[in-house]
């Protein structure tokens, strides 16, 4: 059996250092030190905004990263020539609100459909992967086929915070499990993200086909107390049973 890819989210090494409007910490040096400990890619977010990453961190991160990058963007013009012209290995195209503390939910994949056919087919001439950040909807995967989108990424915040409150999960759990296998069907990658703990990370770990786990803030957090590597380490331990 194929083993789970990690890919760490360093947005919130960039908030820290940003709250303070200082150079540190690093998120340069929170990529490498991720990758010396095994993860296999490095996701980042380039909003709008740029509320955490910049497009300094952007160049840095990619010019001195030998694991894939993975850069999340907005469905926007903009971020379409800064991807096309900074080249990661892997996009996921996600949806942003300017209000929004985090990403709130999947793609409306019918808004803009022609344009989001449009980026993903020039992302793909230029040799980049592409993900589409979705709810687990079998319509979702559906449109996501249609749209010539070489992976899907699950949203898995509402079953995260059913979890992490305690609260029954398995109607969630259903859907995610769902449309895995309908993504697995179409010939689309299937990955996860948003909102996963060690608790929740263990639950998904057991649905089949899903091949990628995308963690960002509980690792970071965690790693306050644990450090980045001990927390890595657990992770891949986690999603790797």
């Amino acid at each position: 059996m194929k083993k789970i890819r990690l890919g760490v989210n360093i947005d919130h090494v960039a908030t820290v250092r940003n709250a303070r409007g200082e150079n540190y910490p690093s998120p340069l040096r929170a990529a490498l030190f991720a990758q010396k400990n095994k993860a296999d890619s490095i996701t980042i977010h380039l909003r709008e905004d740029r509320r955490h990453i910049n497009d300094l961190d952007l160049k840095k991160i990619k010019s001195n990263l030998k694991i894939p990058l993975n850069l999340e963007i907005a469905a926007t013009e903009e971020m379409l020539k800064i991807a096309l012209k900074s080249k990661p290995s892997f996009i996921c195209i996600v949806p942003e609100k300017r209000q929004e503390i985090t990403t709130e939910g999947g793609l409306n994949l019918n808004y803009k459909k022609d344009f989001l056919k449009k980026m993903i087919s020039k992302l793909k001439k230029n040799n980049l992967r592409v993900s589409l950040f979705i709810e687990p909807r079998l319509i979702d995967i559906k449109i996501s086929k249609y749209l010539n989108a070489d992976c899907v990424e699950i949203h898995t915040g509402k079953f995260c915070n059913l979890v992490n409150h305690n609260k029954m999960y398995k109607k969630e759990l259903i859907k995610i499990r769902n449309a895995t296998s309908l993504g697995n069907k179409l010939g689309l990658e299937v990955h996860a993200g948003h909102g996963l703990t060690f608790k929740s990370a263990k639950i998904l770990a057991k649905v089949s086909g899903i091949k990628e786990f995308n963690i960002g803030h509980f690792l970071i957090g965690e790693s306050i107390f644990t450090g980045l590597g001990n927390t890595i380490k657990k992770f891949r331990k986690i999603i790797s049973k």
